[in-house]
């Protein structure tokens, strides 16, 4: 029987000590905090989408592109399924997202839990890995508390975004130690902060937008959907999921500009024309008033001054080049990006254990045999939508299995 040690009592750490109990072998779960799975209670806004029915290799990223489609093919969206209503868990579809029937992320982490007290998996917390030494015939786990002994261990730390969760960082610098190179580690899924000062003037407005990410004048992704102003830039799905390629281009050193288009179902020369016969309909509008059922109020007076267009005129009375300047102020709305918020505010991070070093097929390391991976420690991220928690069941059920068959 394998005795395996997990680092890690996240969503990965507990799938990868489920699988590896599955197949006989003796676990142990090490987690630094004082409860396992906490990070899982606030997916999904505390509902928990745990996966999602469309599944692309273009939902995930990594320096070694064609590496998470590998493994998350090797444990797909129906098997995560299947493996969670043997559970307990009935799945409730919006969408292609799926969330527990229950709309509760809890009750994912307690058929976790019950299902890891059944195998008789044991689990120690406030147990924080400060080392992990190769040995003969196995491995050496340091703890504040004492060392341990293991054959294998499954290193799944977690990365450094949402730390209060417990996702500390400090997996990375286990394996930097064993010779893994990290690929650079950046907030992802986050918010997006922006260098112009007229933000406070339009915090707490939502509106439907799509969101263009340019890198020094290149644009990397688009994404539509709700964009939310914030007193210090933007947020919203749309901004998170392009948010990486900010990260990278910041880190970098280079320009990070994005431009925000709220009239995105127009083309420019469609959308003159709708504003055009707006003012032909009602002439005796002010400009103030002219944008109103179109656009929050906040957004309309900034556009306004932005366009250099006096509010309390006519809109007949208004030049045409005037009205040119606020359609393409509309539709071509940029923003200097100057940073992306802390990994406290982020959802998962761009980067982590270089895959080119990890077998692609076992989440073995090619470094220090007897060692595996899950989870958002290695240089793997999802976009929003269940696809990181997908990697984290994918990943996690691969290394368990090949850690307790190898």
């Amino acid at each position: 029987m394998s005795k395996i040690a997990v680092i890690g009592g996240g969503a990965s750490g507990l799938m990868a000590a489920i699988s590896a109990a599955q197949e006989g072998a003796d676990v142990c779960i090490y987690e630094h905090k004082d409860r396992i799975g906490k990070k899982i209670l606030s997916t999904g806004n505390g509902r928990c989408n745990f996966t999602n029915l469309n599944q692309e290799p273009i939902h995930y990223h990594s320096e070694n592109i064609l590496f998470p489609w590998r493994i998350v093919k090797k444990f797909d969206v129906q098997q995560t399924v299947a493996f969670f209503l043997k559970l307990g868990i009935y799945s409730k579809n919006r969408n292609g997202y799926l969330y527990p029937q229950s709309d509760q992320a809890s009750a994912i982490l307690d058929v976790l839990r019950m299902e890891v007290k059944r195998l008789g998996i044991q689990v120690r917390t406030e147990a924080k890995c400060k080392g992990i030494s190769p040995v003969e015939g196995g491995f050496l786990i340091h703890t504040e508390a004492r060392d341990f002994t293991a054959q294998k261990v499954i290193l799944a730390a977690g990365s450094k975004a949402a730390p209060s969760s417990g996702s500390d960082g400090s997996g990375y610098q286990l394996a930097k130690n064993l010779g893994h190179r990290l690929v650079p580690v950046l907030p992802s899924l986050v918010q997006l902060c922006c260098e112009e000062g007229f933000y406070k003037s339009i915090a707490g407005v939502r509106a439907e937008g799509l969101v263009s990410l340019y890198v020094d004048g290149e644009c990397y992704a688009r994404e539509q959907g709700e964009i939310q102003l914030t007193k210090y830039g933007i947020s919203g799905i749309p901004v998170f999921q392009v948010s990486r390629y900010a990260a990278i281009g910041l880190h970098e050193g280079k320009q990070v500009t994005a431009q925000l288009n709220f009239m995105p179902d127009f083309t420019e020369e469609q959308f003159l024309v709708f504003l055009r016969n707006r003012i032909e309909i009602r002439p005796e509008k002010t400009a103030e008033g002219f944008l109103t059922g179109l656009f929050h109020k906040k957004l309309s007076g900034l556009w306004m001054k932005l366009s250099h267009i006096d509010r309390t005129k006519k809109i007949e009375d208004c030049r045409p080049e005037e009205i040119e300047r606020l359609a393409h102020l509309i539709q071509n709305f940029s923003t200097k990006v100057v940073q992306t918020n802390s990994f406290e505010q982020a959802q998962v991070c761009r980067g982590g254990i270089d895959t080119k070093e990890v077998n692609q097929d076992t989440l073995e390391s090619l470094v220090v045999p007897g060692l595996y991976f899950a989870g958002e420690i290695l240089d793997v991220d999802g976009i929003c939508g269940g696809y990181n928690l997908q990697w984290a069941w994918s990943s996690g059920y691969r290394a368990g299995k090949e850690a307790a068959g190898a």
